[in-house]
């Protein structure tokens, strides 16, 4: 009996390690996917005009600047920190680095690298 209790340890074992050990889901990696409006609440109607929209997928950000690929993101504590690279208005390109930091309200700041630019994000209704 005893070699089955610790047979069944083992097996646990290994199966808890392999779960820690499996890499995230691809929402979990990057939770802060989603559409958003910048610096003011999104109306679920989307009678919003004029506001700046937020497009943030996995790969790219999408937004009034322009089209920012994703070349790499880093996660420390709360704050994502991505690596950019974004076309502007007349094709001009530049490498950038942004901050994403989700707040408790369920709103994000976001910052350049320099903090010349800060916005408040608030996500859209899916």
């Amino acid at each position: 009996m005893s070699n089955v209790v610790q047979l069944a340890g083992t097996v646990l074992t290994v199966l808890t390690l392999a779960a820690l050990a499996s890499p995230l889901r691809a929402d979990d990696d990057f939770p802060i996917v989603g559409t958003y409006t910048e610096n003011q609440v999104c109306k679920a109607d989307g009678s919003d005009p004029g506001v700046s929209r937020v497009k943030i997928t996995r790969h790219d950000i999408d937004s009034l600047f322009g089209l920012c690929t994703i070349l790499s993101k880093k996660r420390e504590g709360p704050t994502f920190m991505v690596h950019v690279e974004c076309k502007g208005p007349g094709g001009s390109q530049m490498l950038g680095d942004v901050n994403f930091t989700p707040r408790e309200d369920k709103t994000i700041d976001f910052s350049d690298q320099d903090q010349t630019y800060k916005a408040v994000l608030y996500r859209c209704p899916d």
